[in-house]
């Protein structure tokens, strides 16, 4: 599903060249639920921006389900970005006196998916992520975790085979974050590929596989084990 070969990302300002990424190679299968975790400045977040094809490497390839990115029209990547990549964020990125319903059902707008569709999509996805007597709630209605939650259901709205999360749980407790994850883990059982962006090992330890980058390499690319299973109970 992802293939990353020799990836390096180089930022320059002046004369000065920081370095954010460098040779960075790995593959993951449909399906996988992986960890890519690192401290602060290790390059994580440069790393997703490209897995989501918000920003291009400096240098080496990235294919997604069989195409290089880098040689994708920018229309071509918005439609990849709307249909083959779903978006979660630590800070939720919800429209604010918006229902849940309707932020769920805005990729399906803007892709142009009739009224009725989108409607009945939005309340199966927020169903399925237990909150299927909030849907007319408002964001700032919900608690943190509620408001991930409708994120999550958000960013499956067009079904995609990447669930990328920049640090989904960072500002959760550790109860409402062991929810999110435990979604996590039932989204790459269904055969998405999900990809989680996190600095904490307690996150981290949930996944399949855990990459670890530091200074823009990765140090370790190991199979957990160990991982540990969360039963979700809905609030």
């Amino acid at each position: 599903m992802i293939k990353v070969d020799n990836i390096s990302k180089i930022y320059s300002n002046d004369s000065v060249e920081t370095i954010a990424l460098s040779n960075i190679s790995f593959g993951i299968e449909k399906g996988e639920f992986v960890a890519i975790m690192g401290p602060s400045g290790s390059g994580k977040s440069t790393l997703m921006h490209i897995l989501g094809a918000l920003d291009t490497p400096t240098s080496g390839t990235y294919i997604l389900d069989g195409k290089e990115v880098g040689k994708l029209s920018d229309d071509e990547l918005a439609v990849i970005r709307n249909k083959k990549i779903g978006f979660v964020f630590q800070a939720y990125n919800l429209l604010p006196r918006t229902t849940a319903l309707k932020n769920v059902m805005l990729p399906m707008m803007y892709a142009g998916m009739p009224r009725e569709k989108r409607v009945n999509r939005a309340i199966e996805l927020l169903e399925m992520v237990g909150l299927g007597n909030r849907i007319n709630h408002t964001s700032n209605q919900l608690s943190g975790g509620q408001q991930q939650r409708v994120a999550i259901a958000r960013s499956l709205a067009m079904n995609p085979a990447i669930i990328l999360a920049d640090e989904p749980t960072g500002n959760l407790a550790t109860v409402q974050g062991e929810e999110i994850i435990a979604i996590f883990q039932e989204l790459s059982d269904r055969g998405h590929t999900v990809v989680v962006i996190t600095h904490e090992p307690p996150i981290a330890e949930h996944a399949r596989r855990i990459i670890y980058l530091r200074d823009g390499e990765i140090v370790e690319d190991s199979t957990n084990h160990k991982h540990r299973r969360v039963k979700r109970g809905d609030e």
